[in-house]
């Protein structure tokens, strides 16, 4: 059996949803009913690492727009038993694919992408597609508003977090000496910094940040991601007199990711717009108490608050009580973040493929 993933970026990305692109290559890899995953990226802005043997990866379709079609079209001269369309933008691409392939087309959804109406074109396609699966139910709910599909064309599929990478530790000196935060306590927020996202919940962090470092005056938030909203965010810390209390990091390289991590006596990210939210299972898997939103996909990544603290973000008294509750908790990975784990990734993987490939997944 074999695989066509088409997706904007996996092996050689970076952010959520490279990330869960190659999770879902390396978790069909692992199945013995399938012999070949073949992923076409849109985009490959670092050196792909850690390819399985059984993904062949088409790094030479990032070259640009046309030579990313030329790509998937190619591959479509082949045989396949399933299209997975990666994201949205790309099903119109997928769909004529799909059907040179005469093959089911999945598609699969995350959050803010979906969750206004689409061109006629793709919703041309998406009637047309055997299932999507989604990272989430406010997700899905979200998408079907408008899209206005049959509940059973839906799979929810949240991410996995290999808890073997992360685990607690301690504090690493060389990052605490590189941003200036010994002695401190650390809110952290991980995130991208583009312009047109500001739903993540910084700016209402840094608004509170006087009230909180009035309770603890030896406060540190540390912002990590990059974009260009990062400079007018370091002139609103800047206005706000919290120059000396506010760190921005840039980009994160993954290796250093988990200590990053780990310098933090809180996660915090009180958004309005994640479909889901890995970055609190990776602050979880590594101990630290994490503070979510009560209106967006945090609010499944954290189990309904099982799994930490959740915050109106749009009323900064809650903001202020959660994060407060949440720097009074133990260094500590919940017992229930097992749920997220691999081996629960896989197996409701491996039932969305049965729900589109019944036949072919029994025989194997």
């Amino acid at each position: 059996m074999r695989v066509l993933l088409l997706t904007t970026d996996a092996y050689g990305g970076h952010g959520g949803i490279a990330l869960y692109n190659r999770d879902i290559a390396d978790a069909l890899a692992e199945m013995a009913e399938i012999s070949e995953v073949v992923v076409v990226p849109r985009t490959l802005p670092l050196v792909p690492e850690g390819i399985p043997s059984k993904v062949r990866f088409h790094g030479e379709a990032a070259g640009g727009k046309w030579r990313y079609v030329r790509t998937a079209l190619r591959c479509a001269l082949s045989s396949f038993d399933l299209v997975i369309c990666g994201h949205v933008n790309l099903l119109p691409l997928a769909g004529v694919v799909r059907a040179k392939l005469r093959c089911p087309l999945v598609l699969m959804v995350y959050g803010v992408d979906v969750w206004t109406r689409m061109h006629r074109s793709t919703r041309y396609w998406l009637r047309r597609v055997h299932a999507v699966w989604s990272i989430s139910r406010i997700t899905r709910e979200r998408m079907n508003a408008w899209a206005q599909l049959p509940e059973d064309r839906y799979q929810l599929l949240p991410n996995a977090i290999h808890l073997d990478r992360y685990g607690v530790r301690p504090k690493s000196p060389a990052l605490l000496a590189r941003y200036g935060l010994q002695g401190r306590k650390v809110i952290l927020t991980v995130a991208r910094l583009p312009g047109a996202e500001r739903y993540k919940g910084v700016d209402e962090l840094l608004e509170i940040l006087p009230e909180l470092i009035a309770v603890h005056p030896n406060l540190s938030y540390v912002i990590a991601g990059d974009g260009d909203d990062r400079q007018r965010l370091t002139a609103k810390a800047y206005d706000l007199g919290l120059e000396q209390h506010v760190v921005f990091t840039g980009f994160v390289a993954e290796h250093e990711k988990a200590d990053h991590y780990r310098l933090a006596d809180v996660f915090a990210m009180p958004g309005r717009g994640e479909g889901f939210g890995f970055v609190f299972l990776e602050a979880l898997a590594c101990g630290v108490p994490a503070v979510g939103s009560l209106i967006d996909g945090s609010r499944e990544a954290l189990l309904d608050g099982a799994l930490g603290e959740l915050v109106d973000p749009l009323d900064r008294a809650s903001i202020r009580a959660g994060i407060l509750r949440a720097l009074d908790k133990p260094i500590a990975v919940p017992d229930g973040l097992s749920h997220y784990a691999w081996p629960g990734f896989h197996a409701r993987l491996r039932a969305a493929l049965d729900s589109v490939l019944p036949h072919t997944m029994a025989k194997a």
